[in-house]
C-alpha cells in the first residue's frame, strides 16, 4: 500500500559482484547548487569520464547560473532590457524550449518568474512584503522576452528577470548522458538534484527507482522498474522555509509570485531530461486536474502527482489496471 506524501525520485542501485575486469563505478560532486551523482558499468577506469562530466556541468553552470555575475545568463538579465544581446546558440535554444513550454502550459512554465522569485531568500527565511511582491509580479510574462534573428534576445520590460532553474538541470543531464554514450557506456545512472536519467538496464534487469516519503528521507514508499528513461521530481521540500506554519518554497506561481500550494510533489517520466524537468515544474504549478490533462496529451510522458492530502494521482498510462 502506498504511504501518503510520496516524493523525491531517487535511485538505489544494487551493486552486483563484477567480472574480473568490468565493474560498477561511482562518483559524486557538487555543482549547480546541488549534488551530482553517477553510477556506471565499465571495463576501464572511469576517472577520466567522471572528470569530463564534472567539467561539462561546471561549464553549463558558468553559462546558465543567474548567481554568477559574469555568466551569460546574468549578463543577459542586466543588459537585455537596454539593448538586444547576442547569446550563444546553446542559451538561445534553451530560451526557445522555455518559450515552447510557456505556450503549451498556458503560462504555467515561465522563466520570468524570477522577476519576483529573486526576492525570496530561502537560506535566511525571508519573503518580500505584499506590496513589493505585487510590483515584482507585474513583470512576470515570458512574452516580454523577444527572441530575435541571429541569436539576439531583448527584454521589452525593464523589470524582467529570468531564471532557467526549471529546465537547466534537465538539459545538463542530457548533455552528460550524451557524453557517456559517446564514450561507449551502455549502462549508467546520472543524477543532478531532482533530475535523473537511467541509461540501459542494470545488468539484465531494470533499474530500481524508489520514491521516498517527503518528511522521512529514509522511508521508501514505491519502487519503479525503469530503463532508458528521464525522470524529474519537483517538490515543496527541496528549497523552502517555514513562516507562521506556512511552507514557502521555490516553485513559484507566475500568476501570484508566491509558492504554488496545491501539490506536494510531481514526478515526470519522459524520453529527455530537459522535457521531464520543465514538465515537472509545469504540472506542480498547474495543479492536479490541469497537470494530468497536460501530461495525458503528450506522447511517451507519464506523471505521478501527490497532493496536499497525501493522495496519489497517475497519468492514464500509469493508472492502476492499465
Amino acid at each position: 500500500m502506498l504511504r501518503p506524501f510520496l516524493l523525491s525520485l531517487v535511485l538505489l542501485p544494487c551493486l552486483l559482484p563484477s567480472p574480473a575486469r568490468a565493474e560498477w563505478q561511482q562518483h559524486q560532486w557538487e555543482v549547480m547548487g546541488t549534488r551530482a551523482s553517477v553510477t556506471l558499468w565499465s571495463e576501464q577506469d572511469a576517472s577520466p569520464l567522471f572528470a569530463a562530466l564534472e567539467a561539462e556541468m561546471s561549464r553549463l553552470n558558468q553559462r546558465l547560473s543567474p548567481w554568477i555575475d559574469d555568466s551569460e545568463l546574468a549578463t543577459l538579465n542586466r543588459k537585455a532590457s537596454k539593448t538586444p544581446q547576442t547569446v550563444s546558440a546553446e542559451l538561445y535554444a534553451l530560451l526557445e524550449k522555455s518559450r515552447h513550454y510557456f505556450q503549451i502550459t498556458e503560462g504555467a512554465f515561465d522563466i520570468s518568474f524570477a522577476s519576483a522569485g529573486h526576492l525570496y531568500d530561502y537560506r535566511e527565511g525571508k519573503a518580500p512584503d505584499d506590496d513589493t511582491l505585487k510590483r515584482a509580479t507585474s513583470h512576470i510574462d515570458a512574452r516580454n522576452i523577444q527572441l530575435l534573428p541571429d541569436h539576439q534576445v531583448r527584454f521589452t520590460d525593464p523589470g524582467t528577470v529570468i531564471d532557467l532553474g526549471g529546465i537547466a538541470k534537465g538539459y545538463a543531464i542530457d548533455q552528460g548522458i550524451a557524453l557517456l554514450q559517446q564514450a561507449g557506456i551502455e549502462q549508467a545512472w546520472l543524477s543532478l538534484g531532482g533530475d535523473s536519467y537511467v541509461l540501459g538496464d542494470h545488468r539484465g534487469r531494470p533499474w530500481g527507482v524508489g520514491i521516498q516519503h517527503p518528511r522521512n528521507r529514509k522511508a521508501i514508499a514505491m519502487r519503479l522498474p525503469l530503463r532508458d528513461t528521464a525522470m524529474s521530481t519537483s517538490g515543496d521540500y527541496q528549497r523552502y522555509f517555514m513562516d507562521n506554519g506556512e511552507r514557502i518554497h521555490h516553485i513559484i506561481s507566475p500568476q501570484t509570485g508566491k509558492s504554488a500550494g496545491e501539490l506536494v510533489s510531481v514526478t515526470v517520466l519522459a524520453e529527455k531530461s530537459v522535457d521531464a524537468d520543465a514538465l515537472s515544474t509545469s504540472v506542480f504549478v498547474l495543479g492536479r486536474e490541469k497537470g494530468l490533462a497536460l501530461i495525458n496529451r503528450l506522447p511517451n510522458t507519464s506523471v505521478i502527482i501527490i497532493d496536499q492530502q497525501g493522495a496519489v494521482h497517475y497519468s492514464n498510462d500509469l493508472a492502476p489496471g492499465q
